[in-house]
């Protein structure tokens, strides 16, 4: 089992920074990837980004690149997503998820399907 706890959403304003935080634990060692997902409000939970922990490999949705920003660290079992430049149509509860196994397909790490574990998710609130 690996235990997702997510933290640092908010309310900011249109232009402004967040950075977000997922703190794994429990069988934090098997982990082969971790994911961002987020969800607005009458929308499909959607692909943020992700990373590889093998290589350190990143991956990003078009609608975030050159914004959005992830990381690892793998002493602290924490995955960090830098958001900056803030949208209103950021606006969504972001989620971290955990993908125990390696991925026959690289499309397989935007999709939420193919993770195996998820966070309660964290609020992202972006104003005008």
């Amino acid at each position: 089992q690996v235990q997702l706890v997510e933290s640092g959403g908010g309310l900011v304003q249109a232009g402004g920074s967040l950075r977000l935080s997922c703190a794994a634990s429990g069988r934090t060692f098997s982990t082969y990837a971790m994911g961002w997902f987020r969800q607005a409000p009458g929308k499909e939970r959607e692909f943020v980004a992700a990373i590889r922990w093998s290589g350190d490999s990143t991956y990003y949705a078009d609608s975030v690149k050159g914004r959005f920003t992830i990381s690892g660290d793998n002493a602290k079992n924490t995955v960090y997503l830098q958001i900056n430049s803030l949208k209103p149509e950021d606006t969504a509860v972001y989620y971290c998820a955990a993908r125990l196994n390696p991925i026959p397909y690289t499309v397989w790490i935007r999709t939420a399907t193919r993770y195996d574990y998820w966070g309660q998710g964290t609020q992202v609130t972006v104003s005008s």
